[in-house]
């Protein structure tokens, strides 16, 4: 889709809010997930506090020339659950959470250094196209199952008991197929709005989309709670009695446990959190260069990749005094540039912002996280569905003909869409990793053959 806003231009200030509250709606569900799997406590409102500290950074070391949002990295959840089990005390768990998020910080900037002084040819040649195009396809590929899961949940839920009344799990109360006909109507609303909407409505079919699933949701909500149905309970308006108004930041509790932590304990968080920032680096090099081909301008080069990785990994280090968990560029960031056309910085500025204004309001917050998981698995069909295409639009003017390149793209795309993931003790390197690493040693093994 052609840019209708670049990076530098400024749409005017209520075009701004609404682009901006798009962009939030896009990275919410991933953002509140984290802290929602961790468990221990770890508040939603801290966790959109934290994703609004760190674009902060990342917009300061780019020099607002990047146009992405950052937000917490499901890459890191084996590490964090490591941090937690491993230390004495919730509160040491906190602490070993900010001082892992600390040690990955460190890791890109090390890395950002490394490149600094070696530049990014060498990252050029040993991920060119053939290579970088079809990992990116797979970062959106290897999220649809999340997508399509998401597209048969609702938010209200009852206890599941045993014989013996015990409870021993929980089920949603909402029918699959209502679910599914709710995600199915954002994802239509969404794709009208984007293909036939004019000017304005254009740019926000995200919105305009799952305001149009979050109407039918609640119709079917309220006609189900008066009518004691079930069946029909898709939208769990009851988070509105319990409503958190100021966010619990995990420096509160780690500042409580870091007595309760030893050497030991430490370094088995680094060893937990370092290797995965290694992993993490090679999806902030595709996510950058799927940006770089949606907006005709190399990022690597312009900010430059030292300075987006300084930014993410100062970014993840502020930012987790009051999430807990470091930074990741997020694809459907990513993914919403392309769909609406508006890379403008602005919009990642005022999104910012707002994710640290709207962490207090907690009315606000709290109608966010009443949004059901279908609603969003609609949204999210589009997006990964547009970060897999973009990958692939990398390699239309690579020679598949030649049996060199089509190995390469074959071994990516199948150990990516296939799942391959290897895990050494608490790292695991995840398959969009696994993909790009098997896709660059086929490319030079199969590179030197034909020189030789």
């Amino acid at each position: 889709m052609k840019l209708v806003y670049n990076i530098n231009d400024r749409p005017k200030f209520g075009q701004v809010l609404v682009f901006a509250l798009q962009q939030m709606l896009a990275i919410l569900a991933a953002t509140i997930a984290v802290p929602s799997i961790v468990g221990t406590g770890m508040s939603p409102s801290a966790a959109l506090f934290r994703a609004g500290v760190g674009p902060l950074a990342y917009l300061l070391f780019t020099r607002f020339k990047s146009p992405v949002f950052l937000g917490s990295s499901f890459a890191f959840l084996g590490s964090m659950f490591a941090a937690f089990g491993g230390a004495a005390t919730v509160a040491g768990g906190y602490a070993g959470l900010i001082i892992g998020a600390v040690c990955a910080g460190l890791v890109y900037v090390v890395i950002a250094v490394v490149v600094k002084f070696c530049g990014v040819k060498w990252i050029n040649k040993l991920m060119p196209a053939v290579v970088i195009g079809p990992t990116v396809a797979i970062i959106g590929l290897s999220l649809a199952g999340n997508a399509i899961g998401d597209l048969s949940t609702g938010n209200v839920s009852h206890d599941v008991l045993n014989e013996a009344g015990e409870v021993v799990g929980s089920a949603q109360n909402a029918s699959v197929y209502l679910c599914i006909l709710c995600g199915l109507v954002t994802l239509a609303v969404t794709m009208i709005c984007s293909v036939y909407g004019k000017k304005f409505l254009k740019m926000i079919p995200f919105i305009v989309g799952i305001a149009a699933g979050y109407a039918v949701a609640a119709v079917f909500t309220v006609i189900g709670n008066v009518a004691d149905i079930e069946a029909l309970q898709i939208i769990n308006f009851a988070l509105f009695k319990n409503m958190q108004w100021v966010p619990d930041f995990a420096f509160v509790q780690a500042f409580k446990g870091f007595a309760d932590i030893d050497f030991n304990y430490v370094l088995t968080v680094v060893v937990a959190y370092a290797p995965v920032a290694f992993v993490v680096f090679a999806e902030h090099i595709a996510d950058h260069k799927n940006l770089s081909s949606i907006i005709e301008k190399d990022l690597l080069e312009d900010p430059g990749l030292h300075n987006t990785l300084l930014g993410d990994g100062v970014g993840s280090i502020a930012g987790a005094f009051f999430g807990g968990c470091p930074n990741t560029t997020y694809g459907e960031s990513v993914g919403c540039v392309a769909i609406s056309g508006n890379a403008s910085v602005v919009t990642i500025l005022a999104t910012a912002i707002m994710a640290l204004v709207a962490a207090f309001v907690a009315p606000f917050t709290t109608l966010l996280a009443t949004i059901p998981s279908c609603v969003m698995g609609g949204v999210c069909i589009a997006l990964y569905g547009f970060i897999a295409v973009s990958g692939l639009k990398m390699i239309q003017n690579v020679d598949l003909g030649d049996n060199r390149n089509l190995f390469v793209v074959s071994v990516i795309l199948i150990a990516g869409v296939g799942g391959m993931a290897v895990s050494f003790g608490k790292v695991t390197i995840t398959e969009v990793a696994c993909a790009l690493i098997l896709g660059i040693l086929t490319n030079v093994m199969l590179k030197n053959k034909s020189e030789n």
